[in-house]
């Protein structure tokens, strides 16, 4: 297993920006969407528009889960294709206005549009507060030696 830290593990989560939302429809139905997202106290921020079917789902059911890829090549040979690592975890969803937020977490979130009360009514936000444990793939560890799964492997508490 490797040997990773909670914080390492945060780290790599503020690098990225992409991820994979995991939500269950109000009828029980698995459902994905690929978001951009900002991180601000350890919690994730993403941006929609308040008629969004994810709103709708998470506003029926606020657990959530993600998943983050992050790209590997191997250096001077990137046509070689390599699996990307990952960071899953599950946590609780709430949606917030954008003005419920401080201007750090409001701007790079929808990357420099100008939000006001006259402009943000079609958006809302979604807040995932992490909790449990980060499950981490290639996350810390070499790419030889992503190549064995009992080594690759990471799990650390989200907190």
């Amino acid at each position: 297993m490797a040997h990773i830290t909670t914080d390492q593990v945060w780290q790599e989560v503020e690098k990225q920006l992409f991820a994979v939302l995991g939500m269950v429809t109000a009828s029980g139905e698995a459902r994905t969407a690929g978001i951009v997202y900002v991180v601000h106290q350890r919690k994730l921020y993403i941006s929609s528009l308040k008629t969004a079917w994810k709103i709708r789902h998470i506003r029926a059911n606020p657990s959530v889960s993600l998943t983050i890829p992050i790209h590997k090549q191997i250096p001077l040979l990137p046509w070689i294709k390599i699996p990307a690592a990952t960071i899953t975890f599950s946590g609780r969803a709430r949606i917030l206005e954008p003005s419920d937020l401080p201007p750090e977490v409001v701007k790079p979130l929808f990357r420099g549009m100008t939000i006001s009360p006259e402009t943000s009514p079609p958006f809302a936000v979604i807040e995932v507060t992490p909790a449990g444990d980060f499950i981490t793939y290639g996350v810390g560890v070499p790419l030889l030696t992503m190549r064995d799964p009992q080594k690759a492997r990471g799990r650390v508490a989200v907190a």
